[in-house]
């Protein structure tokens, strides 16, 4: 049976790709790794049997037993302080954690000496500022990070570089671009607008009244269901050292997502822009080319924006409904 290790398993990516892995129809066991416990369940599948180890992966020991015991056939790094505004206000910890916990897993990997391929995450943060004359964004592009936690995602692809090229291992990278979808805490932009539009229409407001940052800035965003795809077919198909973009091709500002959901929702939106919300640096416009993924793996994206954005106003609609019954 194929054997599979997600770090970050409790996070929102990690349960779409399990949801994806067992409607494959694969026979897989999933050995997740996370500081916190999930809260879905784990025994809801059918094809997939899945198994957690709270396990903090700067903790060397703890990760090389888990590598011992599972001698995993593949290892699906999404662990990491994945906020770009968190490490802002933390960036040691974000720096230290996610450029760490890495080092410490493709290492331990390595000296497990058995054949595994790591699909390192990354992150369209790492491009930086770029001129319009850029875009869309390629790989062969020059990287420019400006936020610790660009950095952060450029040393790690860098050290994947260095295990790949150096040592041999198996390891595909990404440069994954903005993702969205039911699940996604309210941390992020796009799903905390959608929280205080549903939050609004549910207390009756004439209008919404939306504290935000710059939401003018432009990105790329995709369907984590469209995500996860992805990242399966690199894991099986990627040719090793190789990034690729995971990306839509086409860029829209947040403001735009902003009129769109309240579209979707029936409601009038009164946007007040706070700058103290706004990030020290932030990259304007952020498209990517996903050429590249789609000549390798066969990949592109095929969820309509529009859907994402009433499944992020259901996926509210829902939890606000069961924390008010509870």
């Amino acid at each position: 049976m194929i054997k599979y290790i997600i770090t970050g398993l409790s996070g929102f990516v990690s349960k779409h790709f399990l949801d994806y892995l067992d409607a494959c129809g694969e026979k897989a066991e999933v050995y997740g790794i996370d500081i916190n416990q999930p809260d879905f369940n784990l025994s809801r599948f059918t094809n997939i049997k899945c198994y957690f180890r709270e396990i903090n992966l700067l903790n060397k020991d703890d990760i090389s037993n888990v590598l011992f015991q599972v001698h995993p056939d593949y290892v699906l790094h999404l662990a990491s302080f994945s906020s770009v505004s968190y490490s802002w206000n933390n960036p040691v910890a974000s720096f230290v954690n996610n450029t760490n916990i890495f080092l410490n897993l493709v290492e331990q990997l390595r000296e497990l000496h058995r054949p595994c391929r790591m699909l390192s995450v990354g992150s369209s943060e790492e491009y930086g500022n770029v001129n319009a004359s850029n875009l869309p964004l390629k790989e062969n592009g020059p990287l420019n990070p400006i936020s610790p936690y660009a950095v952060a995602r450029v040393s790690q692809e860098m050290l994947s570089r260095v295990f790949a090229d150096g040592y041999g291992m198996d390891i595909v990278m990404t440069r994954s671009f903005n993702h969205m979808g039911a699940g996604q805490k309210d941390i992020y932009a796009v799903s905390s607008f959608a929280k205080q539009l549903v939050e609004s229409k549910n207390r009756g407001d004439k209008t919404c009244k939306l504290v935000v940052g710059d939401v003018s800035i432009i990105r790329d965003f995709v369907d984590v269901r469209d995500v996860v795809k992805a990242y399966y077919l690199l894991l099986k198909h990627g040719s090793r050292g190789e990034t690729y973009n995971v990306c839509k091709g086409e860029g829209i500002a947040l403001s735009e997502l902003i009129r769109m959901m309240a579209k979707i929702l029936n409601v009038s939106v009164e946007i007040s822009i706070n700058k103290d919300l706004f990030r020290p640096k932030d990259n304007h416009k952020i498209v990517g080319s996903n050429k590249k993924i789609f000549e390798a793996v066969g990949w592109s994206p095929k969820i309509p924006l529009e859907d994402s954005l009433k499944d992020i106003i259901d996926y509210w609609g829902s939890k606000l409904i069961l924390s008010r019954e509870s």
